[in-house]
C-alpha cells in the first residue's frame, strides 16, 4: 500500500508540474509581423567584434546582414560611419534599402570632426541616404552641451538636402525644447523597458510620450529613432525582459504603427554582446535575430513564453522522480502526508534548477560570465541539496506512523548484568565538581561495575590530590590515575583507560566529569547488549544548569534540538552521531576496531562510524541518564562547537572512500545521514565564503555602478528561501517534538543561528587542515563582562556592521543604468538588499549571545520546563524537572 501511495502522489505532483508549465505557457494570439517594416536600428557586429576595441565586421558581413533584411524592412538606422560601417549605403543599395545615415559624437571633438565629414561626404554621395542623424543620446549622456550639439546640426543641415536630425530619449528633448530649432525631424527614443513599464502597458506608454512631443513640438515631424524590447535582462520594477515579451511588445507596436502612420526604426535587426559592458547584460538583447542570425520569437504564430517549455517540463519531472525516489526509500513509515509535504519540495527544487540551468544556457557566453555562473549554479545547487535535507528530517521527525529501532528493553530480575567499566576522563576539573560526579557513580543501581578516573595531564596536584583521595573512600571498585605526560588528549586518556579494564568486563561506558548520572542507567540500558550485533546503545547529552541563567537556557533549547529530532530520525537508519557522553560500546568491538582515535578531536563520532563499517548496530535511547554542566561563557560555547564542527571534517576526509563510494561497507541510509547530517555544516563553510565575496561585490557595486549590477533575483531568493525554510522548520519541529514554548524556540534559534560564523570556519578550516588542538570546555567559569563579551564576538561583530554597511550602500548607490539610462530599482537590487541584511542576522545572534554570556539574567525568562514528548510524537503531561 505505502509503494502504491508513493506512486499516486509522485505521479498527482508531476501531473500539477505539466499542468504549471503549461499554464505559464499557453499560447497568446497576438498581431502578426508585417509583411515589410519601415526600419531596423543596424549594428552588423557578431559574436566576436566589439567596435570599443575597433574590432568591426567586414563587407562580406555586413552584405550577408543586409541580404537578410532584404525585403522584410525599408531601411536601416547606422550609429557610425566608421570603419566599414562607412560601407553601409552602397551595400543597402545593393539590396534595395534605404539608410538613415548616424554619426557618432561624444566628447571627442577630433573624432566628431572626423564623424562629419564623413557623413556629409556619404549624405551627398548616395541617394539611398534618406536622412542623417547627427549624435545618439548626447546630450542625455553629457558629452556634449546642447549649443555644441547645435553647431555640428547646422553644419549639417547646411552642407546636405537630406532631413537632419539628432536622436534623444523623449524627456530630453522635452528638458531641451530650444533643440528642436536646430533639427528637421525630432528622432526620439521610446524604450518603455528602461523606465520600469509593464509589457501590458508599453505600448500605450510609448505612444502617449509621442504625443507630448507632438503636442510640444507640433510643426516638427517626429521619427521613432529606437523602439523595442529586450529579449533577456534585469527586470525594470514592472518591466520583464523575456523573448515572448519582446514578440508580444513589437508585435502591438508594428499594427498600431501601421494604423497611425509612424515613420519608426525598431531597436534592433541582431543582438550585440559588445553592449553588456555598457549596457549591462540586456544591452545584448535587443535584436529581433539573435547574434547566429536566428530569429527568436515566432513572427506569426501564437506567442509562448517558451516554445521548449515540454522539455523543461518533462525534465523537472525526471529530476523530481529520481530525488523523490531515493527519499521514500526506507521510509515505510512515512505518513501519506509527509510524502506529498516531499513531493511538493522536490517538485518546486528540481522545476527551479531546470529553470534556472536552462535560462544560464541560453546567454551570450563570456570567460568571466562562465566562471561566475557557474559559480552560482554551483551555489544554488548546494543550497538546493541542504534544503532537500532538512525537508527530509522535517517530514520523518514528525510525520511518521510509528518507530521501529527506538528504546530499549527493560533488564528482567533474572537476566545476567555484564560487568561494565565506566570511564571518566578528566584534565584540570574542579574537584568538587568530579567528586559529585563519582557519588552519582556510587549510587548506581547495578550489581557489577567498576569506575576508572584517569586525570591526564593536570599540573596542580591541589586538584587532583582530593579526587584521588575519594576514589580510596568509594572503595576497591574507583581507580584513579594520575597521568602525565599523556597524549592523545581525551582519546588517549580513554585509550588508557581501556588498557586497563578489569579482564571481564564486557562493556564500557564512558561519561564526562561534569555529569551526575541517574541511578538505573546502567540497569535500564545495558539489556540492550543481548543482541549481539548490538555495539553502542546511547543516551541523550543532557544538562541540569539550564536555570543559572538566560545564556545557558538559550544554550539548552539549541542542544535539545539534535537529540530530540536529529537523533531520533538517524537511530531509524542505524546512523546515530555517538557522543562521548553517556554512552556504552562493547568491550570487544572498541578493541577490535582499534580503540579510540587519537587524531580526532571528535574521537567519539569517529569511533561511532568506526563501528558501522565493521557491521554492527547502535542503539539509541531519548531518555535522558544523566545531566551535566553547559559551557559558562559565549567564547567556551563556541569552541566546544568548533570542535565538533572541525572534527567532523576530519572524519569525512578520513571515511570518505567508506561514505561516498558505493559497495562498502555501510547501508545506503547510513551514508546518506552522515553526509546529509554533515552537509549544513559545509554549507556554513560555503556561507562564510559567500558571504565576504558578497562584501566584496557590494563594494564593488558602491564604486563601480556602471559595471557591477546585483546577482539575479534567483540567486537571492535561493538562500532566503532556504533561511525561511529551515526557519519554519524549527519553530515547528521544536512545538511538536522538542515541546519548546514560542520562547524557548526563539532562543533555539538564536544560539543556533550565533553559531553559524564559528561552524564555517571550522569547516572550512577542518576541510584545508589536519590537526587542530583539542579544547576542553571549561567547567564553573566565571562572567566575561562586557568588555569580554564584545571581544568574544568581536569577528561576528565585524561582519554584522559590514554586512549592514553594505546593505545600506546598495540602497543609496548610484544604479547601473547602462549609456547613463534612467536607473530604476528592480527586484534583482531589492533581493539584494534583502540578503545582505539576512546574512547579518546570525552575526547580530553572536554579539546577542555574548553579551547575554556577560549579564547573568534568569533563566525563567524563557519559561519553566518542556512539555514531555512521546516516543509517537504526541504531546503529554508537563514535565516541571525539566
Amino acid at each position: 500500500m505505502k509503494t502504491i501511495g508513493s506512486l499516486l502522489i509522485a505521479g498527482l505532483f508531476a501531473t500539477l508540474t505539466f499542468a504549471v508549465w503549461a499554464y505559464l505557457n499557453r499560447p497568446t494570439p497576438e498581431p502578426p509581423w508585417p509583411k515589410r517594416i519601415q526600419g531596423f536600428a543596424f549594428s552588423p557586429f557578431r559574436a566576436s567584434e566589439d567596435p570599443t576595441h575597433f574590432e568591426m565586421p567586414t563587407d562580406a558581413e555586413i552584405e550577408a546582414d543586409l541580404q537578410l533584411l532584404e525585403g522584410q524592412v525599408n531601411a536601416v538606422r547606422t550609429y557610425s560611419v566608421g570603419g566599414t560601417l562607412s560601407d553601409v549605403p552602397e551595400l543597402a543599395d545593393r539590396h534595395g534599402l534605404n539608410v538613415a545615415l548616424g554619426a557618432w559624437l561624444d566628447a571627442d571633438r577630433d573624432k566628431n570632426e572626423e564623424q562629419l565629414r564623413t557623413v556629409i561626404d556619404l549624405a551627398n554621395t548616395h541617394q539611398n541616404v534618406v536622412r542623417v542623424i547627427i549624435g545618439n543620446e548626447v546630450l542625455f549622456r553629457g558629452d556634449l552641451k546642447v549649443e555644441e550639439l547645435a553647431r555640428y546640426l547646422d553644419r549639417a543641415r547646411a552642407s546636405i538636402g537630406q532631413p537632419v536630425g539628432t536622436a534623444e530619449t523623449w524627456h530630453t528633448w522635452l528638458a531641451y525644447p530650444e533643440l528642436a530649432q536646430h533639427v528637421d525631424f525630432i528622432g526620439v527614443h521610446l524604450l518603455p523597458y528602461w523606465e520600469g513599464v509593464a509589457v501590458d502597458r508599453a505600448v500605450d506608454y510609448s505612444f502617449s510620450q509621442l504625443r507630448r512631443l507632438q503636442k510640444a513640438s507640433p510643426h516638427k515631424p517626429i521619427v521613432i529613432a529606437e523602439i523595442g524590447w529586450p529579449s533577456r535582462g534585469r527586470t525594470r520594477e514592472s518591466a520583464v525582459a523575456s523573448d515572448a515579451n519582446e514578440a508580444l511588445f513589437l508585435r502591438r507596436f508594428l499594427q498600431r504603427a501601421e494604423q497611425e502612420q509612424i515613420v519608426y526604426y525598431v531597436m534592433e535587426a541582431f543582438d550585440q554582446p559588445w553592449k553588456a559592458y555598457l549596457e549591462g547584460a540586456v544591452g545584448s538583447y535587443w535584436g529581433v535575430y539573435d547574434v547566429n542570425r536566428h530569429p527568436k520569437f515566432a513572427f506569426t504564430a501564437p506567442i509562448v513564453r517558451v516554445p521548449e517549455w515540454h522539455i523543461l517540463a518533462a525534465a523537472s519531472v525526471a529530476v523530481a522522480l529520481v530525488v523523490l525516489g531515493l527519499l521514500y526509500l526506507n521510509s515505510d513509515s512515512l505518513r501519506n502526508r509527509g510524502r506529498s509535504f516531499l513531493a511538493v519540495v522536490v517538485y518546486a527544487t528540481a522545476t527551479i534548477a531546470v529553470w534556472v540551468i536552462y535560462d544560464f544556457t541560453q546567454q551570450y557566453m563570456t570567460l568571466s560570465s562562465v566562471i561566475a555562473g557557474v559559480l552560482l549554479l554551483l551555489g544554488m545547487l548546494g543550497v538546493m541539496l541542504v534544503l532537500l535535507a532538512e525537508a527530509h528530517e522535517w517530514a520523518e521527525a514528525h510525520w511518521v506512523e510509528y518507530r521501529r529501532r527506538l528504546g530499549a528493553p527493560l533488564m528482567s530480575s533474572d537476566a545476567r548484568s555484564p560487568r561494565v567499566s565506566i570511564h571518566v576522563p578528566a584534565y584540570n576539573e574542579p574537584p568538587a565538581m568530579l567528586i559529585e560526579t563519582l557519588d552519582a557513580l556510587a549510587r548506581l543501581d547495578y550489581p557489577d561495575f567498576e569506575v576508572l578516573v584517569i586525570d591526564n595531564n593536570t599540573r596542580d596536584e591541589a586538584v587532583w590530590r582530593p579526587v584521588e583521595a575519594h576514589c580510596a573512600q568509594l572503595g576497591p571498585r574507583f581507580r584513579f590515575f594520575h597521568v602525565a605526560p599523556l597524549a592523545g588528549f581525551k582519546a588517549g586518556a580513554l585509550n588508557y583507560a581501556l588498557a586497563r579494564t578489569a579482564p571481564d568486563a564486557e562493556i564500557v561506558a564512558v561519561i564526562d566529569s561534569d555529569y551526575v548520572v541517574d541511578a538505573r542507567w546502567l540497569r535500564d540500558l545495558t539489556p540492550a547488549f543481548r543482541d549481539q550485533r548490538i555495539a553502542i546503545v546511547q543516551a541523550p547529552q543532557d544538562y541540569r544548569d539550564e536555570g543559572a541563567s538566560a545564556f545557558k537556557a538559550m544554550c539548552y533549547a539549541e542542544y535539545r534540538g539534535f537529540f530530540h529530532i536529529g537523533m531520533i530520525t538517524r537511530n531509524e537508519r542505524n546512523a546515530i552521531i555517538q557522543h562521548g557522553t553517556m554512552t556504552m560500546v562493547r568491550r570487544r568491538q572498541l578493541e577490535d576496531c582499534g580503540g579510540w582515535a587519537e587524531w580526532c578531536i571528535t574521537e567519539d563520532a569517529e569511533l561511532g562510524l568506526r563501528i558501522f563499517e565493521a557491521g554492527f548496530d547502535a542503539s539509541f535511547v531519548p531518555s535522558s541518564y544523566g545531566r551535566g554542566l553547559m559551557p559558562d561563557t559565549f567564547v567556551d560555547f563556541k569552541k566546544q562547537r568548533f570542535r565538533w564542527a572541525y572534527g567532523a571534517m576530519q572524519i569525512l576526509k578520513a571515511h570518505a572512500r567508506a561514505l561516498f563510494l558505493e559497495g562498502g561497507p555501510l547501508s545506503p541510509g547510513q551514508r546518506y545521514h552522515f553526509i546529509a547530517g554533515w552537509l549544513p555544516w559545509t554549507a556554513d563553510g560555503c556561507n562564510l565564503l559567500f558571504n565576504l565575496a558578497a562584501l566584496a561585490w557590494s563594494v564593488a557595486m558602491v564604486w563601480a555602478p556602471r559595471h557591477i549590477e546585483p546577482p539575479l533575483v534567483v540567486y537571492s531568493v535561493l538562500p532566503l528561501s532556504l533561511f525561511t525554510f529551515k526557519l519554519a522548520k524549527l519553530i515547528h519541529l521544536y512545538h511538536v517534538r522538542v515541546g519548546a514554548n514560542s520562547r524557548q524556540t526563539l532562543a533555539a534559534a538564536v544560539a543556533g543561528l550565533a553559531l553559524t560564523h564559528t561552524i564555517g570556519k571550522a569547516a572550512i578550516k577542518g576541510l584545508l587542515t589536519r590537526d587542530e588542538p583539542f579544547f576542553r570546555t571549561p567547567k564553573q567559569g566565571h562572567s566575561p563582562g562586557l568588555a569580554g563579551a564584545l571581544l568574544a564576538a568581536r569577528e561576528e561583530t565585524l561582519m554584522m556592521l559590514g554586512l549592514l554597511l553594505s546593505a545600506w550602500g546598495v540602497a543609496h548607490a548610484p544604479q547601473a543604468a547602462g549609456l547613463d539610462r534612467v536607473a530604476l530599482a528592480g527586484p534583482d537590487r531589492l533581493a539584494w538588499i534583502v540578503v545582505l541584511l539576512v546574512q547579518s542576522v546570525p552575526y547580530a545572534s553572536s554579539l546577542l549571545m555574548s553579551l547575554m554570556s556577560a549579564f547573568p539574567l534568569p533563566g525563567r525568562l524563557l519559561g519553566t520546563g518542556y512539555r514531555r514528548i512521546t516516543a509517537a510524537g504526541k504531546r503529554a503531561e508537563a514535565d516541571p524537572a525539566r
